[in-house]
């Protein structure tokens, strides 16, 4: 079928929440390149929304899916479990950076692992609030729809939200918000909405995703740890965009001495199939009762097997050195843009995380979010999958694979490069 054919299939059978703006669909994929169902060729900076670390169709996670699939492809581990679960869970616990002996559990996604981690929080400490941060993401579901810290798209439809759930200020210079205003501004929710002695966790993005790869530093991050440590307080930290590879480390919070009381992860933990974990301090991780944890799908053999593939292929192919080489690269061109182009400002990145935004003007800082639009949608008749971010809608984050071939990337920063002199050029000529 075409992509014709397709959006009328889409149009008549696909709710209108959960459908794709796109007018193309896709039919294959390598590395960091895609084909329609036309036939039309694009670069992808997308990577399935930082689901592809290591490409589209990585041959070792291909491989051992292929594999897995020749065994077993579902029993549900709580009925009768598997290597898989437990071989990925120890290399987890090895990996990420939580206080003492870790422990694991696997879910589906990203929001379904922030579900849990709050269960968790609340079940050891035996409190109930949760505070997370403006312009934070964690999920679609209701209760991490509460966590959110953006309307649209996201809450404006759907009703009162689950209470307990309270909101402090990320910190952002470049839009005003200090280390330390945010630190005030956090001790103030204690003062105006919750009491240390009733909130069971604190919630954070070391590099926030949607909210527009704003990353927290090391200061505010060993901060948030000291006043979780006073008040008795879990410091969950989501990882979902930002962990395997993506900024250079395994996992973002790697680049401080902090360690999490729990962390979340997803996305590109399978590079593709769906598969998500809550890792945590073993007791913490214990608190919730035999059986109180889980799901029919949590932590299928398949993806388990390609998540168990993705880690060997970071470790063996070099990817946490690939992640930071493409980082410099992509802020080098960056820089040259911004000092180049008028609306390009506040370039930054952690290893391949790397965004800028696009302003009005330099002086006032004033987001563009009309003009990220027409970027991305220029770049996309050009042949280039790309995605805007943000609190404000005005970033531009890249999420090409790791594993991006030279002359694909530079192919890709070219269409950038040409879509913006077309729009600036455009808009100075309107202005004028």
């Amino acid at each position: 079928m075409n992509n014709a054919q397709l959006n009328e299939l889409k149009n008549r059978y696909v709710a209108s929440g959960a459908a794709s703006a796109s007018a193309h669909f896709a039919d294959h994929a390598d590395n960091a390149e895609l084909w329609d169902a036309d036939g039309n060729r694009f670069v992808d900076f997308a990577g399935g929304i930082g689901v592809l670390n290591l490409g589209h169709r990585h041959p070792k996670v291909v491989d051992a899916v292929k594999a897995q699939l020749d065994n077993l492809m579902h029993t549900c581990q709580t009925v009768m479990p598997y290597a898989p679960y437990v071989q990925l869970a120890e290399k987890l616990c090895h990996l990420a950076p939580v206080k003492h002996e870790a422990k694991a559990m696997l879910v589906n996604a990203g929001a379904e692992a922030l579900e849990n981690a709050v269960k968790i929080a609340r079940s050891a400490t035996g409190r109930s609030g949760v505070i997370c941060f403006d312009g934070g993401f964690h999920g679609r579901t209701i209760m991490t729809l509460s966590m959110t810290g953006k309307v649209l798209p996201y809450k404006n439809d759907f009703g009162p939200m689950p209470g307990d759930v309270f909101r402090a200020p990320f910190p952002n210079a470049y839009h005003g918000i200090s280390d330390e205003d945010a630190l005030n501004g956090l001790k103030n929710v204690f003062k105006t909405d919750i009491a240390p002695h009733r909130t069971a966790a604190i919630v954070i993005e070391p590099v926030q995703g949607e909210g527009g790869f704003y990353a927290a530093s090391p200061a505010f991050l060993q901060a948030l740890r000291d006043l979780c440590d006073e008040h008795g307080i879990m410091l969950i930290v989501d990882e979902v965009q930002s962990g395997f590879a993506r900024t250079g480390k395994f996992f973002a919070l790697e680049h401080t001495d902090v360690q999490a009381d729990i962390m979340t992860m997803a996305k590109s933990l399978a590079n593709g199939m769906p598969l998500s974990a809550v890792v945590g301090t073993a007791a913490v991780m214990d608190a919730a009762g035999p059986g109180s944890l889980g799901g029919t799908y949590s932590g299928n053999p398949v993806a388990c097997a390609a998540a168990l593939a993705v880690i060997d292929a970071i470790e063996e192919d070099n990817l946490l050195e690939q992640s930071v080489a493409l980082g410099n690269k992509l802020a080098k061109r960056f820089e040259a843009w911004q000092k180049d182009v008028d609306a390009v400002d506040n370039v930054r990145h952690l290893g391949a995380m790397a965004a800028f935004e696009l302003v009005t003007d330099k002086t006032s800082r004033t987001p563009d979010p009309e003009l990220t639009a027409a970027l991305c949608a220029k770049a996309r008749e050009k042949g280039l999958i790309l995605l805007s971010c943000g609190f404000w809608g005005n970033s531009i984050r890249i999420l090409v694979p790791l594993t991006v071939e030279d002359d694909v990337l530079e192919e890709g920063l070219a269409i950038m490069e040409q879509s913006l002199e077309e729009l600036t050029r455009k808009e100075a000529t309107t202005t004028v």
